[in-house]
């Protein structure tokens, strides 16, 4: 059986501020919870044990290269960030540039930050739909300073990457994944998420 997020619709009156927003989260705090541009808020359902474990090995090795690496750092799934849309996403497991992420106020590092990540990853859960993973994907690509983005679909056994402004390219069972010039040096063995 395929499973979609709960979307909850708010009329304008209602909706949330930032603060606001990152205040509900912190009161709901055993819920996965995102917001598109348009205010609708994305409640998903927790993952299966098997996708936690893909998902914690992605963030493994993502966080094993980028500490040899030392120019950026990693987040996992629970991390939000605010989008220029407005949106508040939370992807798999993302990298930001120090850089990028130092020029950040105390107060922006400690909500959702408003900025995307340099790399950002989806893993599709065997029962997800894909068409609001490519959504979300396209809705990062959007984004200043996203410079790369991994769909990784478990049930097919495709690697869609994306790049800002060029179409997405699709990886056919891969044993493995570059980072290309964005994560120089970082390969995903894919044997651990498969």
């Amino acid at each position: 059986m395929l499973s979609s997020p709960l979307v909850i619709q708010m009329p304008l009156s209602m909706q949330m501020t930032d603060e606001q927003f990152f205040d509900f989260c912190q009161v709901n705090r055993d819920l996965r919870i995102e917001c598109n541009q348009f205010g609708e808020i994305s409640i998903m359902p927790p993952t299966g044990s098997e996708t936690g474990n893909r998902n914690f090995n992605v963030a493994l090795q993502l966080g094993v290269w980028s500490e040899a690496d030392g120019t950026g750092i990693c987040f996992d799934s629970s991390t939000g960030f605010t989008l220029f849309t407005g949106a508040k996403r939370s992807p798999d497991a993302s990298w930001m540039k120090l850089e990028r992420w130092n020029a950040l106020s105390a107060e922006q590092k400690q909500r959702f930050a408003p900025i995307c990540p340099d790399f950002v990853v989806e893993l599709r859960s065997l029962g997800d739909n894909l068409q609001p993973l490519k959504d979300k994907m396209g809705e990062y690509m959007q984004e200043l300073g996203v410079q790369l983005g991994w769909l990784i679909d478990r049930k097919h056994r495709q690697v869609y990457i994306y790049h800002p402004g060029q179409p997405e390219e699709i990886l056919e069972n891969p044993e493995t994944v570059s980072g290309e010039s964005v994560l120089p040096g970082f390969v995903l063995n894919m044997s651990k998420v498969w």
